[in-house]
Order: C-alpha cells, then sequence, then structure tokens
C-alpha cells in the first residue's frame, strides 16, 4: 500500500478537503495536504464514534482481540513504508523512525492479547439472601489527543487499549505530524469492526479539544503533550466531569555517581539525551555528575558528541535529523545564551548547524548552573548540560527540585544507592543503569505536574473502564 488516505477517517469514510500542509523539517518540502477541521468536524467524529459504542462495547472480547491482531499484522507488513513516512514528517533518521514503528505495533499486540483479561471479582457478601459482583465496563467514547515527537506510537498507545477494552475512539494527531496516524487509520481493519469504532479528523487543535472537553458524551480525554495544555483540558473537562489520563511534560534529571561505570553512564547519556535530536518528553535534560568523575565524563561524553552525523534522516549514517521548526530552533538557542550568559561553557557544538533550516549542533554545555534556564524548563533540543555535584543528598535535592517528574536515571554500582535513590526521586519511572525505560507491558507516566494515569500494560488498559458493583439480591432459599 503505497497510496496514503490523507482525509480526515469519519463514520469509516475518508472525508474533507485538503487544506493545510504538511511540510518535512529537513527540506521544507510539502509532503501532504490534509483537512483543517474545527468544531464540525470534532462533533461529526463523536457522533461516528456515539454511534459505533454499542456495537463496539458488546463484542466479545476475543473478537475484539482479533481486530487488534489484524491491525497489528497489517502494520508490520507496512513496517518500511510507514517508517519512510514518518521520517519524512518528523525528521528523526530512519533506524529510529522503523524503531517507532516496532514500539507502535507492540502495544497494539499486547492489547490484542490484554482484551481478553478484563476481569471482574465476586466479594464475599454481607448478608445470605445477595451476592455482591464486581465489573469492569468500558467508559465509552475517548478523545485521543497526540504529539508530534513520536505520531506513530502515542497513537496506538492510545487507541489499541481504548478498542480492547471495547470504547470507541476520536483521535486527533498533531498537524506537524498527522500522516503517520492517518495511515495507520487507513491500515485498521474496517470490515471486522463497525464504522466509527476509530475516527481521526485533523484540524485546529484548540476547537476539535474544547469540542470534546464540551461534548458529555465523550468520557475521557488522554493527551500526550505540554503541561500548559494539559491544565487547560483539565479546565475545560470539569463541567462535564470527564475522566482524564494527562502524560505532560517532563524534565528529567540524568545522575552519574562517582562509583558508576563510566562508559555505561556515556552510553546513556547519548541515548537518552540525543534520541529524537533531544525532542522527546522523558529525554534526559538535566545531567548531574559527581565531582571525581566530572571531568572524564564531560570530556568522554562531549568526544562521543563530536562524532554524530547530522543530516538528512533518509540518509546512510545520520543519527541527528532536523528539529521539528524554526520555533524550536530559536528555543534552544535561548536556552544557550541563557547559559552562556550565566558563565556556563560550550564544550562542543553551541550553535546552529552549517546545512541551515531547522538543524542545530549536537551541544554539551560545562560549569552549568542549577538556576539556568536550561535546567529549569525542558529544552526539547539536543543540548546536554552538566551540574557538578558533590554528595548523594545533593544530587537527589537538585533532581527533585523541578514541577515535573516524569522520568529520572541515574548510574552508580553500588546496590544500597540503587534501591535508596530509585525510592527517593520523585518521578513515575526511573531508570538505574539503563535509559531504556519504554516498554508496552509497563505503565508509562509522571507525578507532579507530568500528569495523570498511566498508559501501557494494565495499567494502560485500565484507564478505560469503569467500576460497577452490582448487589444480586433476593437469592435466599424459599
Amino acid at each position: 500500500m503505497t497510496n496514503w488516505k490523507t482525509q480526515s477517517l469519519v463514520d469509516g469514510r475518508w472525508v474533507g478537503s485538503l487544506e493545510s500542509d504538511v511540510l518535512n523539517p529537513a527540506t521544507g518540502a510539502v509532503v501532504g495536504r490534509v483537512p483543517n477541521n474545527g468544531e464540525a468536524g470534532a462533533r461529526a467524529a463523536v457522533d461516528a464514534a456515539a454511534g459505533a459504542f454499542p456495537p463496539w462495547s458488546q463484542t466479545i472480547a476475543k473478537q475484539r482481540g482479533r481486530v487488534l491482531r489484524q491491525w497489528y499484522d497489517n502494520i508490520v507488513a507496512h513496517r518500511e513504508q510507514l517508517a519512510r513516512l514518518l521520517t519524512a514528517e518528523q525528521g528523526k533518521p530512519l533506524a529510529e523512525a522503523r524503531g517507532e514503528i516496532d514500539y507502535a505495533a507492540s502495544f497494539v499486540e499486547f492489547y490484542a492479547e490484554e482484551s481478553r483479561r478484563i476481569h471482574g471479582e465476586t466479594i464475599p457478601s454481607h448478608r445470605k439472601d445477595a451476592r455482591i459482583l464486581v465489573w469492569r465496563q468500558s467508559i465509552g467514547v475517548c478523545a485521543a489527543i497526540t504529539p508530534w515527537n513520536f505520531p506513530a506510537a502515542m497513537v496506538t498507545r492510545k487507541c489499541a487499549p481504548a478498542l480492547a477494552a471495547g470504547c470507541t475512539v476520536v483521535l486527533k494527531p498533531a498537524m506537524e505530524t498527522p500522516l503517520t496516524a492517518l495511515a495507520l487509520a487507513q491500515l485498521f481493519p474496517h470490515d471486522l469492526a463497525p464504522a466509527g469504532a476509530l475516527n481521526v479528523i485533523t484540524g485546529d487543535a484548540a476547537a476539535i479539544g474544547k469540542a470534546w472537553c464540551d461534548d458529555p458524551r465523550v468520557r475521557l480525554v488522554s493527551f500526550t503533550g505540554s503541561t500548559e495544555i494539559g491544565k487547560l483540558l483539565i479546565r475545560q473537562s470539569a463541567e462535564t466531569v470527564k475522566k482524564l489520563s494527562l502524560e505532560l511534560g517532563g524534565n528529567a534529571p540524568f545522575l552519574v555517581f562517582d562509583d558508576a561505570d563510566l562508559d555505561a553512564a556515556v552510553d546513556g547519556a547519548i541515548f537518552s539525551k540525543f534520541r529524537n535530536m533531544g525532542q522527546t518528553c522523558i529525554c534526559a535534560n538535566r545531567f548531574y555528575v559527581q565531582a571525581d568523575i566530572y571531568d572524564r565524563f564531560a570530556e568522554t561524553l562531549a568526544n562521543r558528541v563530536r562524532d554524530m552525523v547530522v543530516g538528512d534522516g533518509t540518509q546512510e549514517g545520520v543519527t541527528q535529523g532536523p528539529l521539528i521548526s524554526v520555533d524550536a530552533v530559536a528555543k534552544v538557542q535561548a536556552h544557550l545564551d541563557d547559559a552562556v550568559a550565566g558563565g556556563a561553557r560550550i564544550v562542543c557544538g553551541g550553535k546552529p548547524h552549517d546545512l541551515g533550516g531547522t538543524y542545530f549542533e549536537p551541544t554539551v554545555l560545562a560549569d552549568v548552573e542549577p538556576t539556568m534556564r536550561v535546567c529549569r524548563e525542558e529544552t526539547f533540543g539536543p543540548v546536554a548540560p552538566l551540574i557538578c555535584f558533590d554528595h548523594e543528598a545533593d544530587a537527589i535535592a537538585l533532581a527533585n527540585a523541578s514541577r515535573s517528574g516524569l522520568a529520572a536515571y541515574f548510574y552508580t554500582r553500588d546496590i544500597s544507592r540503587a534501591i535508596r535513590c530509585a525510592e527517593q526521586l520523585e518521578a513515575g519511572m526511573v531508570g538505574v543503569n539503563s535509559p531504556y525505560l519504554s516498554c508496552e507491558a509497563a505503565p508509562f507516566g509522571g507525578v507532579k505536574e507530568s500528569g495523570l494515569g498511566r498508559e501501557g500494560g494494565r495499567d494502560g488498559i485500565a484507564e478505560f473502564l469503569e467500576t460497577k458493583y452490582v448487589l444480586l439480591g433476593g437469592l435466599e432459599a424459599p
């Protein structure tokens, strides 16, 4: 399948005129056009999902699992085409795009199997003539709003558990990267599910989001994006008392203790900081390195960063593609300017790349202070700021001095310290001697202002279920 649809998908039909350009951030070329929906389009999608909810929620779990399994098979069969489409609209290197398609498919496979494991329970009754039953039932129509940095994985991480739970979905992908979401929707086996089980519309985020928050038929809003927009959705959903699943901003600390395996710590830093050009919510944003190894770590990391190949993600050997937009470049530059003005030292990189456009040099900063913007705010770019610390307690205090609490990482060979620090770090996810947090079977989410609820694993499907208590009385023998 090479003829990807670019219209919106509503009630099983591809609809809407093509009005908005989708640009390749590597070249600035137009790679597609999509509809620019607003409130009316948002309502039409909910109409379709509400109509499909009764038959889909009443479909037996085994059959829902078969539908998702077919979706998984279709995604796997089109892995290379999806990866190239993803790179064209998002910019990440092709190797990373292939990895994301695999990751996206893993959620569909997992929840195809999990659909049959939605269990209730029987509770010992307080009365002889009654029984207490607890059921888990589909919550209803669910709205999913996904970001541009993972245009495949965030779609399936939300849609697959919702569909497995018997919910119907209205999805709005980011306008920077809508094509991958539409392609995934095209691969969904619509002939095996009611029309309207999965709907995808593109357009005005503010108008669509508000329409879904205002609509009482939408019972859950699942959003991945900035903390600012997450708070807006909370306010807008208050009137209809919706359930919210929010994965919001991060400001992940990365701690390196003096007993750590230095090479392993540098490997972890490279992956957790520079994957997708630093444009991930769980990217290491602040590096705290113990004094005795600070200089060695800085030198080793900078040497690795200097070897990175920047360019168009479709080219062989490229490890760093473009940032998503010129605004993203401006934000990175502003953080660097603030740090340098405060006394930080550029070890390598530190400026827009010679390729121009949205390319930026991978950068390592030394002598950084915790008060600088590069530590207080989420940079979302390829900048690694290094801060020196003396004692473990200092590092933990610095790491926790943030309103965010999505992910945290640290490296040590001391098992006592590993347990102690993992308990003390205020984050929803902690990587100990490893940067690889993402897994379809594990709960993904944060604490503090990094969000509400979890995605992935059994916790991920629980978000889409309501608990119903049934008292079955009148059972006393005659």
